[in-house]
């Protein structure tokens, strides 16, 4: 059974078709890039995954247990969702991170926030906020911010920040870490320091999808990419295969730009 099953996903807006009758499936370890030009649904999808946008068409699911359809309504609660939101950690390609707090807040943030909702919180507030902070510092040393945990986003690079996000989505322990173009916003300078913690992750078998344009990236890091355009998967296979020997006539000529 594949870690997540997506089926029939689809999202208008308006009267635009933004995502077609998209199936997709992802192993555990799994490393899957989606490439396509801007506009072909890429972020959407992600988002639909992630259940920040609802899936007007489909069905969603992890380890086997259905986390959205489209046409039983007792699936969509917002506090349900809410809590099936914590299996997806989301790195977004702007920072997103809160300006008053310093790197190590940003990263022990979310699970403060969920601790705070257990019965047994005030009567274990210290030691949990003793180890939420640990476990905070442990993930910045693997971003290589050790010496950055006390510093507020506008002390740290680009690079940092996106490091930084990348630390606050680990921390949650989600089934599936999604990245949506996670270098876009950065100078070229700062790309490689990212796309470095990428494949560290990907080396250390991380689930992933990662929507990027890094075609050497995706070519050399993800087990399998799937290629979008107009709102549908026109072709999908293993990362190097498709990149080098791309089948469809629109994967070829996306390509061809890079």
């Amino acid at each position: 059974m594949a870690l997540l099953e997506a089926s029939g996903i689809g999202k208008n807006f308006g009267e635009t078709k933004v995502l077609k009758d998209i199936s997709l499936t992802l192993e555990q370890g799994e490393a899957l890039a989606i490439i396509g030009s801007s506009g072909s649904g890429k972020t959407t999808l992600l988002r639909c995954l992630n259940f920040l946008e609802r899936p007007d068409t489909g069905v969603i699911r992890v380890n086997g247990e259905t986390m959205w359809d489209a046409a039983d309504p007792a699936t969509q609660r917002e506090s349900e969702v809410r809590k099936k939101r914590l299996h997806f950690g989301l790195v977004f390609q702007n920072f997103n991170l809160f300006p008053q707090y310093t790197a190590l807040e940003n990263v022990m943030l979310a699970g403060e926030l969920l601790a705070k909702e257990q019965p047994d919180y005030k009567a274990n507030k210290k030691a949990i906020h003793v180890q939420l902070e640990a476990q905070a510092r442990d993930l910045l040393a693997q971003m290589g911010l050790s010496e950055r945990a006390g510093h507020y986003p506008h002390q740290l690079s680009g690079g940092q920040q996106q490091r930084v996000a990348i630390a606050r989505a680990l921390a949650l322990h989600p089934d599936i870490l999604c990245f949506d173009e996670p270098t876009s916003a950065l100078d070229p300078e700062l790309t490689g320091e990212v796309l470095r913690v990428l494949r560290d992750l990907a080396d250390r078998k991380t689930t992933m999808i990662i929507v990027t344009h890094e075609m050497h990236f995706a070519r050399d890091v993800a087990d399998r990419i799937l290629f979008m355009d107009g709102g549908v998967v026109v072709e999908e296979g293993p990362a190097r295969q498709l990149i080098d020997h791309p089948q469809e006539e629109r994967t070829k000529q996306f390509l061809a730009h890079y």
